[in-house]
């Protein structure tokens, strides 16, 4: 997580050479010339989510030399100001490989007094197809007789036969992705040449930005590269956006680790006393009962393991909870019971995961219905980017990693250093991304959860420190999105009052909000501690199942399990 910079500082470039593109005319320019046309979306929009319009528009392959190669499609959707407008607002749901053309219309919803003052702009980034249609994008096809049987899958077996086999999927993936000459046009560049174009054509003189997880890098570096068009910018989950993006994805063990052992374990102790333990230390220990029983009935280890990796949201959780409590009760002949709080909540869950109601679940199911990755087809924009937008360690390296988290973070530290793609990523990057200038950090905003699982805090202090921005801290909080998607109205406040009264905190600390099931919060040490512990309640209203869904969808910084 605090990798050496070393690399970045030498490869700091002015914001004009990073934007230089060949020069054309409006006239003679097929790109800024276009109109947009708006009409109806391909998605459906969330229940109860206001409408939107869609569109698309041609960017060419590569903003380096535009007319080479075919053209791309990128669409963008657009829900309207309602009141006084300021101005376009850019979303980004992060990933790299999110979707977000859905994400306008479900903000506008949740953010109402946003969505008076800006045209919300949605965007499916260049190589993820278009959200709700059957175009899914940059695919990378992985022959599958180059992987292994993933159903006995177990990272913390460290003999040379299980860590070949464990290395066998990243490598097939690299080589797959890096195959396909589309592989060096998607990356943070080239995208954030396709945000300045979609200001152009909007009539835009400023992009504001609203980005989630990877979605931060994302705005961070628009920011830096076209530094006299980036407005307000808000950067919710933040990685280290002045540093090494990999190094975000490197964090994955150390962050889930600490959620799942201080958070996570806890609250589970604390609502399935009966079937999981009164303690976090007798939780641990049905835990690895639970994960032997599954291992001998179907599921691999690292199944199970990952389950719980990227817990990052109140629908993982309550996935979690209903896969841990079904094998626990199975061990022991027993029948599992939800707490009264969470019955109604783990019921619908296992309707929506496994297709049964929660009474009627059973470990064969949980078998069935746990995802398995399907590797024969594979997002290449989550490994274009993540590979391509900067010098890549070697899969020696990460195995050495994984050596060194699998005995201090078992939960994934095993696992995830044979599985990294980019440890075979053997395409260098075709460009440069600068640091963020001090003219742009004058009106940039990070939000940041403690125990985030996904994008870990220090990550987000990192980045905010360097640039010289301020933080909103959120104590004890442990999901993945912070503002309109956490209930909690400090956030909201803070950053509504500094997008709509042009009015930016200093960095501070929120309270967090109670956990799913709980009336008060149990106050977790850690890097940020809050006096009020608790003052803030749950917000639970007739929005609260729209905010738990695109949490929930909110794409992380993708640990590739």
């Amino acid at each position: 997580m605090r990798t050496p910079r070393a690399v970045l500082v030498a490869a700091v470039i002015t914001a004009t050479a990073a934007t230089a593109v060949p020069a054309a005319s409006a006239a003679e320019d097929p790109y800024t010339s276009q109109k947009i046309s708006w009409g109806s979306c391909a998605f459906k929009p969330a229940t109860g989510a206001k409408p939107a319009q869609c569109a698309e528009i041609t960017v060419p392959r590569d903003w380096a030399n535009p007319d080479s190669g075919t053209d791309l499609k990128v669409s963008i959707s657009r829900v309207a100001a309602t009141g006084d407008r300021l101005g376009a607002m850019l979303l980004n749901p992060g990933g790299p490989g999110g979707q977000g053309t859905s994400l306008a219309p479900t903000l506008a919803t949740l953010e109402p007094t946003l969505n008076a003052s800006y045209d919300l702009i949605g965007m499916d980034p260049r190589g993820t197809g278009q959200e709700g249609s059957s175009d899914k994008g940059f695919q990378c096809n992985v022959p599958t007789s180059r992987l292994p049987d993933s159903t006995k899958l177990d990272a913390r077996d460290r003999s040379a036969a299980s860590i070949a086999e464990h290395q066998q999927t990243p490598r097939a993936i690299a080589e797959a992705c890096e195959s396909d000459a589309l592989a060096p046009y998607i990356t943070t560049w080239q995208t954030t040449h396709d945000m300045d174009l979609i200001r152009t054509l909007l009539g835009e003189q400023q992009l504001n930005y609203l980005g989630y997880s990877y979605g931060t890098w994302l705005g961070a570096k628009y920011a830096s590269m076209f530094p006299d068009h980036a407005g307000k910018i808000v950067l919710d989950s933040s990685v280290d956006f002045e540093g090494r993006l990999q190094a975000d994805f490197e964090a994955f063990p150390e962050i889930d680790q600490r959620q799942f052992d201080d958070v996570y374990v806890p609250w589970l102790a604390r609502q399935f006393p009966d079937q999981l333990g009164k303690t976090p230390e007798a939780v641990k220990q049905k835990y690895e009962q639970v994960r032997a029983y599954y291992a001998a009935h179907g599921m691999s280890p690292d199944a199970f393991d990952h389950v719980f990796v990227g817990n990052g949201s109140k629908i993982q959780w309550l996935i979690g909870a209903l896969v841990f409590t079904q094998g626990a009760a199975a061990l022991d002949g027993t029948t599992p019971t939800s707490p009264a709080g969470l019955a109604a909540d783990l019921d619908t869950q296992s309707q929506a995961t496994f297709g049964v109601p929660a009474a009627a679940l059973t470990t064969a199911d949980v078998v069935d219905g746990t995802p398995a990755p399907d590797y024969s087809q594979v997002s290449g924009t989550r490994y274009a980017v993540a590979c391509g937008d900067q010098p890549t360690r070697s899969a020696a390296w990460y195995k050495r990693l994984s050596d060194r988290q699998g005995p201090v973070d078992p939960l994934y530290g095993w696992s995830y250093g044979l599985g990294e793609t980019c440890g075979y990523w053997s395409d260098a990057p075709q460009h440069e991304l600068p640091l963020l200038p001090a003219s742009v950090a004058s009106h940039v905003l990070v939000v940041q959860g403690e125990f985030d699982p996904q994008t870990g805090y220090e990550q987000a202090r990192a980045g905010a420190r360097a640039a010289g921005v301020p933080l909103i801290s959120v104590d004890d909080a442990p999901f993945h999105g912070q503002y309109a998607l956490g209930g909690n109205p400090c956030v909201d406040g803070l950053v509504n009052t500094f997008l709509i009264k042009n009015s930016r905190p200093a960095s501070t600390t929120c309270p967090g909000v109670p956990l799913p099931g709980e009336d008060a919060v149990h106050p977790v040490a850690g890097p940020v501690d809050h006096p009020n512990h608790g003052v803030v309640t749950q917000l639970h209203d007739a929005l609260s199942g729209l905010r738990d869904t695109v949490q929930h969808l909110i794409h992380t910084i993708d640990d590739g399990s």
